[in-house]
């Protein structure tokens, strides 16, 4: 028995057909499908819902949710801000910047690029205040990424004694941090 891949991710939204037109005009996704009830079906709690499908390209689906009889949506006030956000991959460091100029000119602030070694990235917020980052992987040895990955046991056992940051791959933000 195995995981095959993410089926899809969903969150909530404030106004599915805004975010629909958020995810198509700026980041390209197709609008897939919707689901709309008034009870849930897994429960059968009364809640209309309308449940949108969006293409995240190569399978990977990004669904909203939008619930007009809850109160109204706020952030996870006990996690900072950058902790939670959706990730996609775009191909080139081109398409990045590319995506950072159409993101920007449509009046919406853009943090980055930033080198995290493996990959450089872009952030900004959704209209539901959803953070996302553009990432595009950089090349890396495979003897690099060997390492890195061994040393990933030792780093988790380490943090779980000390709640202190190992230092092993510390070289992973230098250019953005300097040397800690």
């Amino acid at each position: 028995m195995s995981i095959k891949k993410i089926h899809h991710v969903a969150y909530r939204c404030r106004d599915a057909r805004e975010t629909v037109e958020f995810y198509q005009n700026i980041l390209d996704m197709n609008f897939m499908l919707v689901f709309a009830e008034s009870q849930v079906p897994s429960t059968k709690e009364p809640n209309p819902y309308m449940h949108v499908f969006l293409d995240a390209g190569m399978g990977n689906v990004l669904a909203f949710f939008e619930l007009p009889d809850s109160p109204e949506m706020g952030r996870d006030t006990n996690t900072p801000e950058w902790v939670q956000h959706i990730a996609f991959e775009v191909a080139d460091m081109e398409a990045l910047l590319d995506y950072k100029t159409k993101v920007e000119a449509a009046g919406i602030e853009v943090l980055g690029p930033i080198d995290h070694s493996l990959f450089k990235s872009i952030y900004f917020y959704d209209p539901n205040g959803h953070r996302l980052e553009l990432a595009v992987n950089t090349p890396i040895s495979q003897e690099k990424m060997e390492k890195i990955q061994s040393l990933a046991p030792a780093m988790l056992e380490e943090w779980d004694r000390t709640k202190l940051p190992p230092r092993h791959t510390g070289w992973l933000h230098e250019k953005e941090l300097g040397s800690n």
